[in-house]
């Protein structure tokens, strides 16, 4: 027994040594980790509090939406945009009120909503359709060269039809014939061959004269056809991956 004692308390001596030299270094470790596991759930649950909250709000200005309710609509966006701009439902928010703004006949109200999700939206995507929308409003504005700005700007592929069938729209509203027909013809390459959008895209550019366009001339043609961009059919939307989100 005294032999069992006599390694007991070696076993002892060693851990009082090793608990002096590293004891502090040991609790500091611990309470370390026990801060990130602690920091990590609070975390998961403020975040889930804050898409919880965020998407209520955004409940409440899809119905607003629903029963075109500007006002509710408009309370609904800028408490999402103040409390929860880094959630995805702020920029969804925006977009959704710029449609109502833009229907009220609020277009400048409608562009800064759509200037907010260029800005600060941090899906790709959404800044895309953004751009794409104020690019029609600019174009509607007959601010050709601000919508062409937009509409060079880097995008998915998924964008890339209807980016191009708009820019042959404001090309052709300029006054420069052979770079709409170009971009017409990029537009027809981009969109699925079963689209039936590809169709008017098509007219759009037989509008476009291509003994002119060849030419280089920056002379719109004195014809109805070439007088500017026809009209884009609410019945015939792109038949590309972005045609949901970018039908007004």
């Amino acid at each position: 027994m005294a032999v069992y004692d006599l390694e007991e308390q070696e076993r002892l001596d060693e851990l009082k040594a090793w608990w002096t030299r590293w004891g502090n270094s040991a609790m500091t470790l611990v309470i370390v980790v026990c801060a990130v596991i602690i920091g990590v759930q609070g975390w998961r649950w403020w975040t889930a509090k804050q898409t919880e909250e965020a998407a209520t709000l955004y409940a409440a200005l899809s119905q607003a939406a629903r029963e075109s309710n500007l006002p509710k609509a408009k309370d609904a966006a800028a408490q999402l945009a103040d409390k929860f701009s880094g959630t995805g439902y702020a920029p969804r928010a925006a977009l959704v009120l710029a449609k109502l703004q833009f229907d009220a006949k609020d277009r400048a109200a409608a562009k800064a909503q759509l200037q907010w999700v260029i800005d600060r939206a941090s899906e790709t995507e959404l800044k895309e359709i953004a751009r794409y929308r104020m690019a029609v409003l600019l174009l509607d504005d007959k601010q050709y060269d601000e919508a062409l700005r937009l509409l060079d700007a880097k995008h998915g592929e998924p964008f890339a039809a209807v980016y191009a069938d708009l820019r042959g729209d404001a090309l052709t509203a300029a006054g420069r014939p052979a770079e709409a027909r170009a971009a017409y013809q990029t537009a027809l390459a981009k969109f699925d061959v079963k689209s039936p959008y590809r169709n008017f895209v098509q007219v759009k550019m037989d509008a476009v004269p291509a003994a002119i366009a060849q030419s280089g001339s920056t002379a719109v043609p004195a014809t109805p056809a070439a007088a500017g961009p026809a009209p884009r059919p609410a019945s015939a939307p792109p038949s590309t991956p972005a045609a949901g989100v970018l039908k007004q």
